[in-house]
């Protein structure tokens, strides 16, 4: 049997945000629900299958998990989630719960990809 020469792949820089799923603009308010902060309030301002990110006045542990209660358009969602990140008053988090709300938050993200696929050149 002859072996056929493949040459190897090189590889690929990515420059490219190599996140698991896809960020979308959202803007809604938010309820953040903390063990340590009580009931903080903010606004939203992206979406993805996998966390939000929100603008809060009042700091929030990182690693904490929160419950965070929002509306999209598919209907009204409560999900528990990870404190992960923290830029200034921008604060990214990750779902941690997989029930009934990922279901409006995938509905949700799949009709922005849409909307933004038809808004292309």
């Amino acid at each position: 049997m002859k072996e056929q020469y493949q040459p190897e792949a090189a590889p690929v820089r990515e420059t490219f945000d190599a996140r698991r799923h896809p960020r979308f603009k959202v803007e809604v308010d938010i309820q953040i629900h903390s063990r340590t902060c009580g009931m903080l309030k903010g606004h939203t301002v992206d979406l993805s299958e996998s966390g939000i990110s929100a603008l809060l006045r009042m700091e929030v542990p990182l690693g904490e998990v929160v419950t965070l209660d929002f509306t999209l358009p598919f209907g009204r969602v409560t999900i528990h989630a990870v404190v992960r990140q923290r830029s200034a008053f921008r604060y990214g988090f990750q779902f941690v719960a997989l029930d009934a709300g990922m279901e409006i938050i995938r509905s949700t993200c799949r009709q922005l990809a849409v909307e933004q696929y038809l808004r292309l050149p």
